[in-house]
């Protein structure tokens, strides 16, 4: 049996000296304040601070959340990135920062559901909380849904990008946008004219942002299902995570029949939004990453109805 071969122990300072030589002091006199009734509260200063702002709040504050779909899973947990603001008048030097969090905190302890009544009650709350007329909640997060493969019916996950935006005003009452980004395949119309055989293709991003109408209720439909599908349907084939050799015949011949530039893409996707009576103005975005180039191609649509429909009639 070999010996264990031992090393001479290094003597260390104890932990207290350590912290001292790396600059460690001991705690100094304390004068100032501990309880929060008799501390200062500078942000709630009151003078002439020149100027109204716009927004102040905390962005990229990450949040387990719980988020309902009507594809499955039906529920799933997953991490929400929220941004919080007011506005406030040059009369207030500041906000108070730490209502957002309490706010949020407050929420998930009955268990934040993202939707849009959830998230409209959230927003007035925090105005009212803040002492301001407006306020505004912005939360990011990744949807998954499953995908099966077209021949195989072998399931897996795939995902979205999901961005909901809810503005409050006392006067106004309340804006919401929602955005939807997701993955899919375009073939390359020319390149399938101009070559004796095959085509080359691209995985394009979509991103559509829509302003929902007030009277929209989100219990009767699923606005992210209904944006995915405006984006897949219209592309050269959708995207799959599991696929088997008779699922990869099926897509490839799929894209092969439905060849898409990148303008093809906005504008078809586009021409779905506008039928959704649930949307009063939209845009579209297109990024493919050319397989042939080094560069990527990008398109886009903006279409306000309410505003074209007006000046058209």
């Amino acid at each position: 049996m070999d010996k264990i071969k031992s090393f001479p122990k290094k003597q260390l300072p104890n932990k207290i000296q350590r912290h001292k030589l790396f600059g460690s002091v001991q705690p100094g006199p304390r004068t100032k304040p501990s309880e929060k009734k008799e501390m200062a509260d500078l942000q709630n200063t009151k003078k002439d601070f020149l100027f109204d702002l716009d927004e102040v709040g905390i962005e990229n504050v990450k949040h387990p959340i719980t988020v309902k779909s009507s594809l499955v899973p039906n529920e799933q947990t997953t991490i929400g990135t929220f941004k919080f603001s007011s506005s406030i008048d040059k009369a207030s030097k500041g906000t108070n920062m730490s209502r957002f969090t309490e706010q949020l905190q407050s929420y998930y302890q009955k268990g934040f559901t993202v939707d849009l009544l959830t998230l409209k009650t959230f927003t007035k709350d925090l105005a009212d909380r803040l002492k301001q007329s407006d306020a505004e909640v912005e939360v990011s997060f990744p949807w998954f849904y499953e995908r099966k493969g077209p021949q195989s019916n072998l399931p897996g996950m795939n995902h979205a990008d999901i961005t909901l935006n809810v503005k409050y005003d006392d006067v106004k009452g309340y804006t919401i946008q929602a955005s939807l980004a997701s993955l899919i395949t375009t073939l390359c119309p020319c390149s399938k004219e101009i070559s004796e055989y095959s085509a080359h293709n691209q995985r394009g991003l979509v991103k559509m942002t829509v302003s929902l109408a007030d009277d929209f209720d989100e219990r009767l439909l699923d606005w992210k299902e209904t944006l995915l599908e405006a984006a897949e349907s219209n592309a050269s084939s959708r995207l799959h995570p599991v696929l088997k050799r008779p699922d990869e015949k099926m897509v490839t011949e799929q894209a092969y029949e439905n060849p898409r530039f990148v303008e093809d893409m906005v504008r078809l996707v586009a021409a779905d939004i506008y039928e959704m009576p649930f949307v009063t103005k939209f845009s579209v975005k297109c990024r493919n990453e050319e397989s042939i180039h080094m560069h990527d191609a990008i398109a886009s649509v903006t279409y306000d109805k309410l505003q074209n429909e007006m000046n058209e009639g």
